[in-house]
């Protein structure tokens, strides 16, 4: 690890000790308990407030419904979390090939997806505009824009299966190999009733899938495989992993989270026999057929399905403290902190100005954060804001966003090079040479990313 230099007045030494001593007595309280709404309701109004989630007063009907856009930083985050699944999937397995398909299906091909349709209105509205219309006639334009507008897809088994053969080819024929994807799917959602017509609009999630094709003998060992790996991955980025849980039900295994209102599915795992992919390529048989050793089988499916949005979700609420700090005077003496785990983080580090003159600064902060950007380090550029903001305020506004480090350059930067580095973790600051912040990140999140 990188060397930091400590350059500390007995003050300041005086309150890290002062600090470490609260945390060891319980003076500095950490806060995840409380009433469902409680919770609830603060980490709503959290994920809204710094822009996590877009729209007015999400509930977890609508979040997990996928009603919600996602706001800048909930973008970032979703993001790094699918890069995480493709380094788990790819990195960690041979023989697993990445499709992407298309979202609108063929209206005659649905065996394995449910019907939503997609209305074009302008089609709609000339034809509804025209007189004396039979109702012939609007049976026959019905089924016609029906058959022109097909089906949105409710899951990516029906790609995996689909695009089979082909990558069996790939892989010349030698199973077990794997087909990956992560796209958006669709799903009707009822939405009560107006005047005895049941409402339904069409949620939007974003989905990882993975499905595994391997000889019927070796099937049940690794849907154990997958399942293990699969609860071990959630609960690896969790403050609390205990959180995430698996029941098994036959052929199908649901890993759950524990929300604040309770126990929720983000991915099912299903077993399933060669009748998945005879149905979909009826007599083609002999080309469904890979190599086992010797022997040429009809693989068996283990098809993973894991929700990223409820999985997003799952995380902000993971990573939610609330603290309060005893050696603080002041009225507020509570504090909230997104505790996001480092490879999920949005942000990894802020850059700010403290005291000095304000021109020199920003070009001192500019030139590190192009630095840190070059490295691949997501950086919040703090200094480019003009308004004056306390110190204090603007921790917390870090804090609550999941910033793990901040950064304060001073006078003190353009004299001898040295800035503070606080983290969002400890809030302890430190003092460190410009010249080694880098580094010292760089090895930072390199290290979290070890399994």
């Amino acid at each position: 690890m990188t060397s930091v230099t400590r350059v500390t007045g007995t003050r300041e030494r005086r309150t890290v000790l002062q600090i470490c001593k609260g945390l060891l007595c319980g003076r500095i309280r950490w806060y995840t308990t409380g009433s469902a709404d409680q919770l609830q309701d603060v980490l709503f109004d959290l994920c809204r407030r710094r822009h996590f989630i877009l729209g007015d007063e999400p509930t977890a009907t609508s979040l997990l419904g996928g009603f919600h856009s996602l706001g800048p930083l909930g973008s970032e985050l979703k993001k790094n979390l699918i890069n995480e699944w493709w380094s788990m999937v790819q990195l960690k397995r041979e023989q697993v090939l990445a499709i992407d398909t298309l979202h609108h299906l063929p209206g005659e091909s649905g065996s394995l997806t449910k019907p939503l349709l997609r209305i074009c209105p302008e089609p709609w509205q000339e034809f509804l505009q025209k007189r004396d219309i039979t109702k012939d006639q609007l049976v026959d334009f019905l089924k016609g824009s029906v058959g022109q507008l097909g089906i949105l897809r409710h899951d990516l088994l029906y790609g995996a299966l689909l695009h089979y053969t082909p990558c069996l080819e790939l892989v010349n024929r030698k199973l077990p190999f794997g087909i990956a994807e992560v796209g958006k799917c669709f799903h009707p959602f009822s939405d009560g009733e107006n005047n005895g017509v049941p409402l339904t609009r069409v949620g939007e999630r974003t989905v990882a899938s993975l499905a595994w094709f391997s000889s019927a003998k070796t099937s049940g060992q690794w849907r154990d495989y997958w399942l293990r790996h699969r609860l071990l991955w959630w609960q690896r980025f969790s403050q609390v992993p205990s959180r995430f849980s698996s029941d098994h039900l036959d052929n199908m295994s649901v890993i759950h989270y524990h929300f604040p209102w309770g126990k929720e599915p983000i991915e099912s795992l299903c077993c399933m026999d060669d009748s998945a992919l005879t149905q979909m390529h009826c007599g083609a048989s002999a080309k469904l057929q890979g190599r086992d050793g010797r022997k040429s089988v009809l693989p068996h499916v283990v098809w993973a399905s894991a929700d990223l949005a409820r999985g997003l979700l799952a995380y902000l609420s993971d990573a939610l403290q609330m603290t309060e700090n005893l050696l603080t005077r002041g009225r507020d003496q509570r504090r909230m902190v997104l505790k996001i785990h480092p490879s999920l983080a949005p942000i990894k580090v802020a850059v700010d100005l403290g005291k000095g003159p304000a021109v020199d600064l920003r070009l001192v902060c500019q030139g590190l954060s192009d630095e840190l950007r070059e490295s691949r380090i997501s950086v919040w550029p703090g200094y480019m804001d003009t308004l004056q903001t306390p110190m204090e305020q603007l921790f917390t506004k870090y804090d609550e966003m999941g910033v793990m480090f901040t950064v304060l350059v001073s006078d003190v930067t353009l004299e001898n090079g040295l800035l503070q580095l606080r983290s969002r973790d400890t809030t302890i600051k430190e003092t460190m040479h410009i010249s080694k912040l880098r580094g010292f990140l760089s090895q930072y999140i390199t290290a979290t990313k070890k399994y």
